[in-house]
């Protein structure tokens, strides 16, 4: 029984997220639908990192096993065909290794949070921006953000119907820049550890977006952290800024 190692990209604007779910559209509903139709096989994926409604994906990972061994074009196309007009793209697939585990193989995730920090709102990426019209200091956000790095009880940036067996995480990496492109200002917040907790992205970079508009220092910041108190985590930012971008395996895989 062959596995596939599946790269997906997609749009989580009209999706209740990853999961399957019974009556809600789900990014994994739609891919297996599309399994079934072109193979005739009733299959199960399993994702490096499952996203919440709205979130989008540049470089998901999945795997599937398939009765038939297929050829791995076909099954990204046929697919893709299936697919249509969902925003789902099936990038890559391949055979991969019997003992491939798209989620626990993992070593490292990825993601990408865009704040367009303007007066006016976006027309044509609204839902993969968050719009802050009032303005913000990347570089007190990012010396911020470095107070969070290491391997800590993150306990105060996650949401209460985590489950998560433990708090603790260690966060690899969190850097904020400005980018400017024309008319477009946006503040792009980057972070990658092994894993995150329910909505530890969002709330972290809700309370970066505090200190950027100095309403939290960096000790404050720290604080935070060290309390363990969601109740004082800044608010946590909206879904569709958030993008899932990349994940590292032991094979030095990576986004």
């Amino acid at each position: 029984m062959p596995r596939y190692k599946l790269v997906v990209e997609y749009d989580g604007a009209p999706f209740c997220g990853w999961q399957r779910q019974a009556d809600d559209p789900t990014v994994q509903g739609a891919i297996e639908t599309a399994v079934t139709r072109f193979s005739g096989e009733i299959a199960r994926l399993t994702c490096a990192g499952r996203t919440d409604a709205g979130v989008h994906a540049t470089h998901q990972v999945a795997h599937l096993d398939l009765e038939k061994a297929w050829r791995t074009d076909t099954v990204r196309d046929a697919l893709n065909a299936h697919l249509r007009p969902l925003p789902v793209s099936i990038v890559s697939a391949e055979i991969a290794p019997p003992e491939f585990d798209a989620r626990h193989s993992a070593i490292r995730r990825h993601y990408r949070y865009r704040i367009l920090n303007r007066r006016s709102p976006a027309a044509l990426t609204r839902a993969h921006v968050w719009h802050v019209p009032w303005a913000l200091d990347p570089d007190l956000m990012h010396a911020a953000a470095q107070r969070l790095l290491g391997r800590h009880d993150f306990t105060a940036f996650r949401a209460a119907e985590c489950q998560a067996a433990s708090p603790i995480r260690t966060l690899e990496s969190l850097d904020v820049a400005r980018v400017e492109m024309g008319l477009m200002e946006e503040i792009v917040i980057a972070t990658a550890a092994r894993s995150f907790l329910h909505h530890q992205v969002r709330a972290m970079v809700g309370t970066l977006m505090m200190a950027g508009c100095r309403r939290l220092s960096a000790d404050h910041v720290a604080d935070i952290l060290a309390s363990r108190d969601r109740s004082r985590c800044g608010p946590m930012a909206p879904a569709q800024g958030l993008t899932f971008v990349g994940v590292d395996y032991d094979n030095s895989e990576s986004k």
